[in-house]
């Protein structure tokens, strides 16, 4: 089963660029961030037209998120406060059009695009942390449901040093700040794991890249857009790999794809996982 992410920067401006990467890939499931769009005006024809099923959830000129599936999208929950029904928080950051979740070929999709939060001292960082605490509380629910997990999305977040192009000016600041990290760290709670790192351990892996100071052409960018898988996944991982290609056309999103392979549904006659043979 391919499993892709990719923050978009407005799925109208880049809706050629999906289309071709669809045809190109063909993958079972695209999440996708940052579609700028009320869902009135959400392009689902063409996606229904190329045999996918869709569900999204839109705001004009800013965040959104989507699902595009081959296969049957079920158990819809946009917003924290579908889970957290009881959470002022949840209901209040649900606002913003920033999460959702839904079962496809028996796994639990959580589709996230975390605030940015401009600088270390803006009320916007603040709604980013509370932003992330409230998602660990979200995700301590749906884990005790026992379901296979990918939680997937831009993070803004580069989880360590070597996810940025110059830790030396930026580790410290805004997405690489100790708050950040933190609280990315303490809502995975080791029961949900990085899955690219397990297959690329080095630096100079991005998937992010400004479109400012040419940092495209200089390959300087940031490894924010990441796919977390729990146990049961992950040992049926066979590949997880950003696309890099998508940041070098006309007018692309800022953002590349980021792509993750599962042999899914695992044969029941193969005891034996990816990672023992």
């Amino acid at each position: 089963m391919l499993i892709a992410t990719w923050n978009v920067n407005s799925i109208r401006t880049r809706i050629d660029h999906i289309k071709n990467w669809l045809e190109n890939n063909d993958p079972d499931l695209l999440c996708l961030q940052e579609t700028k769009v009320e869902d009135i005006s959400f392009p689902e024809k063409l996606f229904r037209e190329m045999g996918y099923k869709i569900i999204f959830s839109g705001q004009k000129s800013y965040n959104g998120v989507a699902l595009i599936s081959r296969h049957p999208i079920e158990d819809i929950k946009i917003g924290f406060n579908s889970v957290l029904k009881n959470d002022i928080d949840a209901i209040e950051l649900s606002e913003q059009k920033r999460i959702i979740n839904a079962t496809v070929n028996d796994i639990k999709v959580i589709n996230v695009y975390v605030p940015n939060g401009s600088s270390l001292t803006s009320d916007k960082f603040k709604y980013k942390i509370k932003w992330l605490k409230c998602l660990k509380r979200y995700l301590q629910k749906e884990l005790k449901n026992g379901v296979p997990i990918c939680l997937l999305g831009d993070f803004n977040i580069a989880p360590e040093d070597k996810d940025i192009h110059n830790p030396e000016k930026h580790s410290g600041g805004i997405m690489a700040s100790t708050d950040e990290r933190k609280c990315l760290k303490e809502l995975l709670n080791d029961q949900l794991e990085d899955v690219f790192r397990i297959f690329e351990s080095e630096n100079n892996h991005w998937s992010w890249w400004n479109y400012q100071h040419a940092s495209w052409e200089r390959n300087r960018g940031w490894r924010i857009d990441h796919i977390y898988l729990t146990e049961e996944l992950i040992s049926n991982c066979t590949s997880c790999f950003i696309d890099k290609e998508m940041r070098g056309k006309d007018k692309p999103s800022d953002h590349a794809p980021v792509m993750v392979d599962i042999r899914w549904p695992p044969d029941s006659n193969d005891c034996e996982s990816f990672f023992d043979v």
